[in-house]
């Protein structure tokens, strides 16, 4: 978008341009027509709601935009609005099963608008800024107060369904001539996906996208999660993300891997989660992570990514 973007409240709605690339990259029809009535939809939202803008919060996520905003009473409050292509009813749904316990609190909904209005963090602290092992034994306590039982008639796909277009995207990245060299990982991480996925222990609603970056400090809360894409399935699901947070940290240092393997263990043990199968969870959502980099151009990300899913 141009720089001198229509404002809505005194704020200038321009998507971050962390969101802009995102788009790009998914590709999907209607993003761009989004995008073109955001100062509506971020209008229409203010107006509704009573709300006051303040800023919009960059450089924000990639599948949002994310206003800060005050309420009429004057609390600090959060708008979010998600494209077409990234349905909000999931993400409602999730929050208000949790109801705050774990998690930010969601505090209005319009799913025909895609738009959500969240209690506000404190977004520029999350757990990343804690020393490592003081944060992962933060994000522990938190990621463990979100598996709950989903609930009957639950509106969340499982890991099998969520994973499926993964599954997808790497067969088809595989089959490209740039792809050759990383073709073992890559039957690697599917024949893992196979088994994994052949018989779920369990059935819990889970973040699905729960690391370090994704727990925000809070008020009435030393630490809550944000951004959910929720999934109903095993816990280990959950925990392959975190097992890589700091991967740049890892990679910088001659003990990667053993570092690695040691974190898969003591995450397993700490949460009673099976270390085989958490190693494995781990191994297939980063190759799918490393082709899906390498696939957008971002050679050095992925290659990073498949290197870590080697040292598993």
């Amino acid at each position: 978008m141009a720089s001198a973007a229509p404002r809505e409240g005194g704020v200038p709605v321009e998507p971050p341009q962390r969101l802009l690339r995102a788009l790009a990259e998914e590709g999907r029809d209607g993003d761009r027509d989004w995008l073109e009535s955001l100062p509506g939809l971020v209008h229409g939202a203010l107006e509704r709601w009573e709300l006051t803008a303040e800023r919009l919060q960059a450089p924000g996520g990639r599948s949002s935009l994310v206003v800060l905003v005050r309420r009429a009473d004057g609390t600090p409050a959060v708008l979010k609005l998600v494209p077409p292509g990234v349905r909000s009813l999931p993400e409602q749904a999730a929050l208000e099963r949790w109801d705050g316990w774990g998690a930010v609190r969601l505090l209005a909904a319009e799913p025909e608008s895609g738009a959500l209005l969240l209690e506000r963090l404190h977004g520029e602290i999350s757990l990343s800024s804690l020393p490592e092992a003081k944060a992962q034994l933060e994000a522990a306590g938190t990621v463990r107060r979100l598996w709950v039982d989903p609930g009957a008639d639950h509106p969340f796909p499982t890991v099998a369904e969520r994973t499926g277009r993964d599954v997808r995207r790497l067969r088809a990245a595989s089959g490209e001539p740039w792809a050759e060299s990383v073709r073992p990982l890559v039957d690697e991480a599917l024949a893992v996906h196979a088994a994994l996925t052949a018989e779920a222990p369990e059935a819990v609603l889970l973040h699905g996208r729960f690391r370090q970056g994704k727990v925000l400090s809070a008020e009435r809360a030393p630490w809550l999660a944000v951004g959910p894409e929720p999934v109903v399935g095993e816990r280990a699901y959950d925990l392959a993300r975190l097992v890589r947070d700091r991967l740049e940290d890892l990679v910088a240092t001659s003990g990667g891997a053993s570092a690695t393997r040691r974190r898969v263990a003591k995450l397993a043990d700490s949460l009673e989660v099976d270390r085989d199968r958490l190693r494995g969870w781990t191994l297939f959502r980063a190759v799918e992570s490393g082709l899906r980099s390498l696939t957008a151009g971002r050679t050095q990300e992925g290659e990073v990514l498949l290197e870590f899913a080697g040292w598993l």
